[in-house]
């Protein structure tokens, strides 16, 4: 096996033996397989387009195929294999519609022609073959843009797939996923045509998280200011970890008068603020982080848990029989809900014994999307102008287990007084409950919510350069960026499609990004290493 898409890659170089996510080799070769079978797909959906043959089915598979193969989100050998059979069904049978209204359906590459073996086995070996570097005669510039677009599209499709769940679609992100897949057998296609793709990629994940902010705030309201408790109370409990709030509201439809309390876990924190979700009165609280104490808190936890996307670890030790997985999660011999009937998580809470006291813990406060934030705008530009805020500072991503990454709660811990932190995704959950005090009555630590909430902190920026009359580069605004998986990538690339420059990044820069690539990145945006939190403030505010 080779991986090196996350930010934890063995030795920074990659994943050769074992994933450090936990990945097994098995599980690897399927994934590249799959994405073998997905360019093939990708040729005949192209060339579709050309003749009017769409077909939505191929378009939200796509995003649900790619989405499997993000890290941490399906470890299980057996649905990565039906994924992959499901994309030459889907390949032949557009095909045969392409040929049909006249398209090219001839194509010689072997995405086009294979067929899977009959046995996991005989599919693994196949897999083997065609991973990540088994063309060594592609430019290796060349090959690292094609990952960072690669990466970049399985987070475009995460964020799709969550807003197509919730009815919001546009066939331009299914589209440039099939032109970028399709792109990758092009041998003709030089370096500054991957730079072209990797910024188009950038630009396509805005789309992506417009359409997914659309299906959140259409169906569960603009989120608002809310105290979210971190301790608990006596009864019956389920936690909901990962990203899906169409899972979190079935999940609380189906427990109402069941005397089972929903906490949220994770990037389920920002969940609390929508008004939908909040009114359910047995949604109760947060438990736990994200990941850095992740296995010691499940095991703690004394009720069902409900994964719902890619936030944890392999599920391991006896608290991972409480487990249960929704959506395209999946891992092996832990119970899969595909229809979103909860009953057997409802089941497995009430025979647990849940919480046996109240627990008044530390409350946070969660909320200050876009709305919330530019609601108060003018208080903000006041408080600009008098300056009694110097800075702002988006301290946002991924967490992580690696060591490193204490450097943001240091940061955080250390940024002025008379400055703001603005934060979203999981890598808050190391200074999430920090009491940062207050500016003129605006609170200078606010949660923006989920990592595809990146759009409202984009909103943000954009909304206040146009207020000052300055491009969102001249704003007193630094983004200090932690990225961990490929929905990171993808929120990076839409900054640099965005022309904004000056991002620090960490704990560590990818390793699928050659010397060559991140020279051109220097020399266009900017970007460096995170440093130490006083050499970088001190380098940000003089």
């Amino acid at each position: 096996m080779f991986c090196y898409q996350c930010e934890q890659t063995a030795k920074g170089q990659g994943c050769d033996k074992m994933g450090v996510c936990g990945k097994q080799p098995d599980v690897a070769a399927l994934q590249d397989l799959l994405t073998h079978a997905m360019k093939g797909l990708a040729l005949f959906a192209v060339e579709g387009r050309k003749v009017g043959v769409n077909d939505r089915a191929v378009n939200v598979f796509t995003c649900e195929a790619m989405f499997s193969t993000l890290t941490n989100v399906n470890f299980d050998p057996a649905d990565i294999a039906a994924f992959v059979r499901r994309a030459v069904e889907l390949r032949d049978d557009l095909k045969s519609r392409v040929k049909a209204a006249g398209g090219k359906a001839d194509f010689a590459e072997d995405t086009a022609t294979f067929t899977p073996a009959s046995t996991l086995e005989g599919m693994v070996a196949q897999g083997e073959k065609v991973g990540l570097k088994s063309d060594p005669t592609v430019n290796p510039d060349i090959l690292s843009l094609q990952h960072t677009v690669l990466f970049g599209l399985r987070g475009i499709s995460a964020y799709a797939d969550h807003a197509q769940i919730l009815g919001q679609e546009d066939d331009t992100v299914y589209a440039f996923v099939h032109e970028a897949l399709a792109a990758m057998m092009n041998k003709d296609l030089e370096l500054n045509d991957w730079v072209g793709l990797t910024l188009k990629c950038g630009e396509v994940n805005l789309k992506a998280m417009e359409l997914l902010d659309a299906g959140n705030t259409g169906a569960y309201g603009h989120p608002v200011p809310t105290k979210v408790p971190l301790g608990h109370r006596k009864g019956k409990a389920i936690l909901v970890s990962g990203h899906d709030l169409k899972d979190l509201e079935e999940l609380l439809k189906q427990t109402e008068g069941k005397g089972i309390d929903i906490y949220s876990h994770g990037e389920m924190l920002p969940t609390h603020g929508y008004p939908k979700l909040k009114a359910h009165p047995h949604f109760f609280g947060h438990f736990g982080t994200a990941w850095q104490n992740q296995a010691k808190e499940f095991s703690q936890f004394p009720g069902a848990i409900l994964m719902t996307t890619n936030c944890i670890q392999r599920p391991q030790g006896a608290y991972a029989e409480n487990i249960f997985t929704s959506g395209i999660v999946g891992w092996p011999g832990v119970p899969h809900i595909g229809n979103r009937d909860f009953t057997s998580v409802i089941q497995k809470a009430l025979s647990l014994p849940g919480f046996t006291d109240d627990s008044n813990g530390k409350e946070v406060m969660v909320g200050f999307a876009r709305n919330t934030v530019l609601g108060v705008a003018d208080k903000v530009i006041e408080a600009v102008k008098g300056k009694a805020i110097r800075h702002f500072f988006v301290v946002a991503g991924c967490d992580g287990a690696k060591p490193g990454r204490n450097y943001y709660t240091e940061f955080v811990e250390k940024v002025p007084s008379d400055c703001v932190v603005l934060t979203f995704a999981c890598g808050k959950f190391r200074f999430f409950d920090k009491d940062l005090g207050t500016i003129d009555g605006l609170p200078r630590l606010m949660d923006v919510g989920q990592c595809n909430d990146a759009y409202s902190a984009i909103q943000i920026a954009v909304a206040l350069a146009k207020a000052f009359n300055v491009g969102v580069n001249d704003l007193p605004l630094s983004i200090i960026c932690s990225w961990y998986e490929q929905k990171a990538v993808a929120i990076l690339l839409t900054l640099f499609h965005l022309g904004i420059r000056n991002i620090r990044l960490g704990p560590s820069l990818p390793a699928f990004v050659t010397p060559n690539v991140l020279d051109v990145l220097v020399k266009n945006f900017n970007i460096m290493p995170i440093s130490t939190p006083d050499e970088d403030l001190k380098a940000i505010l003089g």
